[in-house]
């Protein structure tokens, strides 16, 4: 088969990727947010997924034409979806900014009002201290005269101005109404004592509420700070998300005429190789086809001509001498209908558990809002990617012969290709193909068996990074490898 530069795997693949390079709305999928519950996180996860594999399809699907346009085109569509949670993560920590900053205002407001009443309540415990102390005078001074005149005082005049003992019934009179004044003071003075003791008693209580309050505040005001830092770094992720995904728009839209350059003719080039493999394969099918012929009519002359031999010696026998053997004409030849591709038993070309990347795709609509570099509406991925690291060997699916191997320039961004043919089983032709391998062991002609090493996947040509690239191509159609494996 030639070294044509050509490679039907990608360029409808690329066609979609290059539909998504300047994708503004590609998505409607929002990175987790902050989840608190199983089914939240869950669903985020799902969604994180789904980007992920969208702009692995999308990196994927532009690997043949240029990788870092492949690059750019994933990472566009990676900041694009992650943008609407970015947006909604800075909202959300705006909110909380709001929230503490009110929470730290109504904590200096309720701090100002405790702070107003300790001053009241410790301003009336000094005003009550200094009616107490007047009232204690008073009577102090009632009891002092009282105690030194032996209960009532000889000389009333001392305490209640009786000048003379004519007056003596007015100063009895005053002297009834000091101790009548000497009670109430005293009544006054319990009063006030359990006054002031309440209030000592609100005091305290106050100056701890004083003290909770500014131990709230200041964890309100440190709540505050870090609400504060968490939206100065979402929006920046946003800013950045923003610049980002402008600039690589533009990016893109500056590369768009060379890019649907590069598509045009990797599809020339796949289109040729397609229509190569499909010669290949027409002609190992007729090949077959006219084997199995020939084989029928060997099998039907062999059969006439016993026959004929049959026929003579009995003719011979009853002394028939004119007996004249008919001339054989083949039978038509009926080739059957193809049979189950399983025929072929298909196994996995690596020994462990490869990770399955990027689907093989047929017709993949290509997004809403997206360009179409292609300008068929869609895009296929004519084949599987394995997440196989680089060095990871390869084996031989089937017996079958090598057609190309490690060549560079069979098709476009391809790198090291393995082609193997495992020729007709039941009238099917089957080839398998291998891109970006770091190396093939095997050689263009060599027969090969079943679970042979026969290459190491890698990165080579316009690859992203470490994959296996893997193909079937069934009568001249590339086929999801999944139904045959």
């Amino acid at each position: 088969m030639p070294g044509s530069r050509s490679s039907r795997p990608v360029v409808r693949r690329l066609g979609a990727a290059v539909t998504v390079l300047l994708a503004v709305g590609l998505l409607g999928l929002v990175p987790p947010a902050q989840a608190d519950d199983a089914s939240d996180k869950a669903a985020a996860l799902e969604q994180q997924s789904a980007l992920e594999q969208q702009a692995h399809d999308v990196q994927s699907s532009l690997e043949f034409v240029d990788a870092g346009i492949a690059k750019s085109a994933a990472d566009l569509v990676t900041y694009q979806g992650q943008l609407p949670g970015a947006q909604a993560a800075l909202s959300e920590a705006q909110t909380r900014v709001s929230a503490a900053t009110g929470e730290v205002n109504s904590l200096a407001a309720r701090i100002d009002l405790a702070q107003q009443s300790k001053d009241k309540i410790t301003a009336q415990i000094a005003a009550d201290a200094e009616k107490a102390t007047e009232t204690k005078a008073m009577i102090g001074q009632i009891a002092a005269q009282s105690y030194k005149a032996g209960g009532l005082p000889a000389n009333l005049t001392l305490i209640l101005g009786a000048g003379s003992s004519t007056d003596l019934a007015n100063s009895i009179d005053l002297a009834e109404q000091a101790l009548r004044s000497q009670t109430a003071a005293l009544e006054q003075l319990t009063a006030q004592k359990a006054t002031n003791k309440n209030a000592q008693v609100r005091l305290v209580a106050v100056e701890a509420e004083i003290k909770d309050l500014k131990q709230q505040a200041e964890a309100a005001l440190a709540a505050e700070q870090v609400a504060r830092d968490q939206a100065a770094a979402q929006k920046a992720t946003v800013d950045k998300l923003i610049s980002d995904s402008a600039a690589l728009n533009s990016k893109l839209e500056a590369e768009k005429p060379r890019i649907q350059s590069k598509l045009k003719k990797v599809q020339a080039e796949k289109d040729a190789v397609g229509a190569q493999i499909a010669e290949i394969q027409r002609k190992e099918r007729e090949a077959a086809e006219a084997a199995a012929k020939a084989e029928a009519e060997r099998v039907a002359r062999a059969q006439a001509e016993a026959a004929a031999a049959a026929a003579a010696a009995a003719a011979a026998e009853a002394g028939n001498n004119n007996y004249v053997p008919p001339v054989f004409v083949p039978p038509p030849y009926v080739p059957p209908a193809p049979g189950n591709v399983s025929a072929f038993g298909l196994q996995h070309p690596f020994a462990g558990n490869i990770p399955i990347t990027s689907p093989f795709v047929r017709n993949r609509p290509v997004p809403a809002g997206t360009a179409d570099f292609n300008g068929t509406g869609y895009y296929d991925h004519t084949g599987i990617d394995f997440g196989a690291q680089c060095g990871t060997p390869v084996y031989a699916p089937a017996d079958g012969v090598v057609q190309i191997a490690g060549q560079t320039n069979v098709v476009y961004g391809g790198g090291n290709v393995l082609y193997i043919s495992h020729g007709v089983v039941q009238g099917n032709a089957l080839m398998t193909v291998f891109y970006h391998n770091s190396s093939v062991v095997v050689s263009a002609g060599q027969s090969v068996k079943q679970g042979q090493l026969v290459a190491y996947s890698g990165s080579t040509g316009n690859s992203t990074g470490c994959h296996a690239h893997f193909e079937t191509w069934l009568n001249g159609t590339p086929v999801d490898p999944m139904g045959l494996l």
